[in-house]
């Protein structure tokens, strides 16, 4: 009467389960009466699934927040090119951003690093559906990490020639590209930092990977 009354007040359903002792090996003795416990259905999944599911939940928000910096950086790169009104018989002045082998492997870079971030949402929405998986998260934790050095090499490397594009080097008699070319290097600046934003959030898909695999 106990156990229906309060299964009645906790809104869930009491099933007695009975365990059976053995007795000793040499028959004597008497077993000790059965033991009842309590199995209550409908209990609330363990802390740490809940943690990881929202851990995967962020991760796919990032991920997609990811994919749009890539997306846009490499896009910018790509279209970046000027012409400048006044040119000789012989000569036009043009710039564009494959006439630095620098920009073209950002450029693709960026691309790389965008169409694995578009292949991993499935692993990352696995993530959320089945937190316990450790080889999907094992898995986004070693990729993520080298799209992060390809992202970020080439993020660097093409902040380097930004900045000469800016300053120019005077010891080298390099002028400053940007005195000229006034459209061209906001273009190339704009798709510098974006590429950085999405350095940024690939250490966070990063740390949050590794801080899942350590709670699992």
């Amino acid at each position: 009467m106990d156990l229906s009354r309060s299964g009645k007040e906790s809104g869930d359903i009491a099933i007695p389960v009975r365990e059976v002792a053995k007795s000793s090996k040499s028959g004597k003795g008497i077993a000790p009466p059965p033991a009842a416990s309590t199995i209550r259905l409908g209990q609330q999944p363990p802390p740490a699934a809940g943690w990881r599911r929202g851990v995967g939940i962020i991760d796919l928000i990032l991920r997609i927040c990811a994919i749009t910096a890539t997306l846009a950086a490499a896009a910018v790169m790509g279209t970046t090119d000027q012409n400048l009104p006044f040119f000789t018989q012989f000569f036009q002045f043009q710039a564009s951003y494959d006439d630095f082998p620098t920009f073209t492997f950002f450029l693709a870079g960026n691309a790389i690093t965008c169409a694995y971030l578009v292949l991993s949402l499935p692993f990352s929405i696995v993530c959320i559906v089945r937190p316990h998986v450790i080889g999907a998260r094992m898995l986004l934790l070693i990729f993520d990490t080298l799209a992060l050095a390809l992202t970020i090499s080439a993020a660097s490397a093409a902040a380097a020639i930004v900045y000469l594009a800016h300053n120019g080097n005077p010891g080298t008699n390099w002028p400053a590209l940007c005195q000229q070319f006034n459209e061209f290097c906001p273009r190339v600046s704009g798709a510098v930092v974006g590429s950085f934003l999405a350095v940024l959030i690939l250490v966070v898909l990063v740390i949050l990977s590794a801080a899942a695999l350590r709670r699992i």
